[in-house]
């Protein structure tokens, strides 16, 4: 152990401490130098658009709106005489149909009578009032259906266009909401639509689609703006139209129940197509950048669009088939959703 101490650990810490030395002096004097710039990596980045090809294919523009049913509203007898309700033939629950008699008025008949001449000169008294004679009219329903209310009683004075009466149908409908974006595809008009009723029947024909404002829409002052709120695609706003099926007769639904409408509005096979983010426009013409050559600077274009499905626009003129645009727009940020551009 005496020799170990003595020889071999000085030894070793006499090698370790050489070594150390030696690094020191080839770090200071024998390492390369370090490469130069030009072979340092540096940063690059891709900046070529992407471009998408002009191709022929099949559109169909199928606009799918969700919505609810309901009872179809009520209508209005009104009344159509002056008078005073003489007799009332039905109350609330009475089936009735078109020319059903509801109620009677009775007013008064003017007179008629000529004034009777006197031959006695000192006679001038007037003449006594002639007695009032009445008529009679018949007020009937002009709706098919349940009388719901009846809001006029015997011996009440009435005026023309007063309600004398209001007759449920007893039918069904779906209702749905547009947004522009849907009233934008839907400008032209609809061929077909199909309802499907969530945990109803089976889908069925759409009976007497009708698309438009409601008259009795009441007008609402838009909300103040949210200067804290996220930003709002404006395509995505409802814009008062709605889309209306009558719902046929036997049709297990009840009022209440979620249902979807999805309005066919054309079809058209082997024209040419692009994506709805190469175009500036949505609506009959727009604009796109054609890329002549590759490095070429993008030219752009007035096409006349058609139909679209909300991915994919048909280009009607202005391009051919082959050609190359840009795929987005340029200084426009891809449209969200629209499953482009990430």
């Amino acid at each position: 152990m005496g020799v170990t101490r003595s020889y071999v650990f000085p030894a070793l810490r006499i090698l370790v401490w050489g070594l150390i030395a030696i690094s020191l002096v080839w770090l200071a004097f024998v390492r390369p130098a370090p490469s130069s710039e030009a072979d340092t990596a540096q940063p690059s980045a891709d900046v070529t658009p992407p471009l998408v090809t002009v191709v022929r294919g099949d559109i169909s523009n199928t606009v799918s709106l969700t919505g609810q049913v309901s009872a179809d509203p009520a209508m209005e007898v009104k009344v159509t005489q002056a008078g005073e309700i003489s007799k009332l033939f039905l109350g609330p629950g009475a089936r009735v149909a078109v020319g059903t008699p509801i109620a009677e008025v009775r007013y008064e008949r003017e007179p008629t009578s000529i004034p009777a001449t006197s031959t006695d000169p000192d006679a001038d008294a007037p003449a006594p009032p002639a007695t009032p004679s009445y008529r009679y009219a018949t007020m009937t329903s002009t709706a098919v259906g349940t009388i719901g209310s009846v809001p006029v009683l015997a011996k009440q004075v009435v005026s023309v266009g007063d309600v004398l009466a209001t007759v449920s149908p007893g039918t069904l409908s779906v209702s749905a909401p547009l947004t522009q974006a849907d009233q934008l595809r839907l400008l032209a008009p609809p061929t077909a639509a199909t309802v499907n009723v969530v945990g109803g029947p089976a889908p069925f024909g759409c009976a007497g689609l009708t698309i438009g404002v409601p008259e009795t829409a009441a007008e609402t002052a838009p909300a103040p703006p949210d200067p804290y709120a996220p930003p709002v695609d404006p395509s995505t706003q409802p814009t008062g139209a709605i889309a209306r099926c009558s719902i046929p007769p036997g049709t297990p639904v009840v009022a209440g129940l979620t249902a979807s409408i999805d309005v066919e509005a054309g079809v058209a096979a082997g024209v040419l197509v692009v994506p709805v983010t190469a175009v500036q426009g949505t609506v009959g013409t727009g604009n796109v950048w054609v890329v002549e050559s590759e490095g070429g600077d993008p030219v752009q274009t007035p096409v006349v669009l058609g139909l679209t499905d909300g991915l994919m626009v048909e280009i009607k003129e202005g391009l051919s088939e082959g050609v190359q645009i840009l795929e987005f727009v340029p200084d426009a940020d891809p449209p969200p959703d629209s499953g482009y551009g990430g």
